[in-house]
This record gives C-alpha cells, sequence and structure tokens, in this order.
C-alpha cells in the first residue's frame, strides 16, 4: 500500500543493464533473460517499463559499454532515465515519470546488486513506493578482491534484508521472476 495517493499503478524498473555494468557479472545470462522475461510480460500486461541509465567517469555517457546489452531494447515509447548516481531518484527525472504514470509500486530489476539496486530500492521506498526486488533478475561484480563477501551472498543477503523491510504504509517484498505479479499497488 502505497503512500502515494492517486498512484495505483505498478512499473518495472530496470537499472543499469549495460554492457559494461553486467559484464562479467554473477549468472549474467541467466539475469539478462529474466529480465527479458519480466519486459516482455509487463510488455503484454499493459505495465509501464521505466530504463535506467547509469553513465560517470568511468562509464562513459555513449560509449559501446554504456549500452543496454543487445539482449535487451527498450521500446519505442518507454522512458529511459539517465542517471550519475546510485540512487535512481537522484538528480533525475524518475519521480516526474513515474508520477506522470500513476505509479506508486515498482518491481526492480538490473545491476548492481550491491550498489545502483540498493540504492534504488532504499531511494523508492524512502520516496514512498512500494517497491518489489526480483530476487533472479539482479547480479553484481565480484568485489572480493577489496573485502566484500562473495557476489551469491551479496545477492542473498541483498534478498533477505528486503524481504523483512518495512515502513509505514508501504510495502517492501522479493519475488522470483516467475512469482512476480504486475498488480496495482494496493
Amino acid at each position: 500500500m502505497t503512500t502515494l495517493e492517486n498512484r495505483p499503478n505498478t512499473a518495472l524498473l530496470v537499472v543499469d543493464v549495460q554492457k559494461d555494468v553486467v559484464e562479467g557479472a554473477h549468472e549474467r545470462d541467466s539475469v539478462v533473460a529474466n529480465i527479458g522475461s519480466l519486459v516482455e510480460r509487463a510488455r503484454r500486461e499493459g505495465v509501464p517499463v521505466v530504463w535506467v541509465q547509469h553513465s560517470d567517469e568511468g562509464l562513459a555517457h555513449g560509449s559501446d559499454g554504456w549500452r543496454i546489452v543487445p539482449e535487451l531494447t527498450p521500446g519505442d515509447t518507454e522512458t529511459l532515465v539517465e542517471k550519475n548516481y546510485g540512487d535512481s531518484f537522484e538528480d533525475t527525472d524518475l519521480e516526474t515519470v513515474l508520477s506522470g504514470l500513476g505509479v506508486g509500486r515498482l518491481v526492480i530489476a538490473g545491476a548492481e546488486t550491491d550498489a545502483c539496486i540498493r540504492s534504488t530500492l532504499h531511494g523508492a521506498f524512502t520516496r514512498g513506493y512500494d517497491a518489489t526486488l526480483v530476487s533472479d533478475a539482479h547480479t553484481a561484480g565480484d568485489k572480493s578482491a577489496w573485502g566484500a563477501p562473495p557476489v551469491e551472498q551479496v545477492i542473498a543477503h541483498t534478498n533477505l534484508y528486503w524481504s523483512h523491510q518495512a515502513a509505514p504504509g508501504r510495502t517492501a517484498g522479493v519475488d522470483a521472476t516467475k512469482e512476480v505479479t504486475f498488480g496495482a499497488a494496493s
């Protein structure tokens, strides 16, 4: 039950599934395939698909590595939000886009689990959105050389803690690709 008034709709938010972001990522191909399945289902059901594309010093806007992976293609009428920070809402027009679509619930998939996915989940939740993380449709690269746990543990931990988030008037949850429903925000 979103805290956003008159926002009964759900959108699929696909975050940073770009060539260089997911190159070498944990279970990259299956995650991309799961995202593709979600995109196809959202389109069939008339659910908005909103794409987010990151750029910064290491990921130059317009470069080949900046592009969305070739397996996924944003539709001509689907919104693409460009960002420079982890949280997809930060200094972007994402809130304006979602408001215009009457969206109060987000189904979130993409990369990287331990950066932009977590930041966007929290950004959505603190802004009043219901937020569902797709457990098998997010990934990250291995950062264990810098002291992080192995990627599969990062993903498992993110799925675990997001399934237990709570806040007044909002719901958080985790569903596998096959369990995702795009029903209206409650």
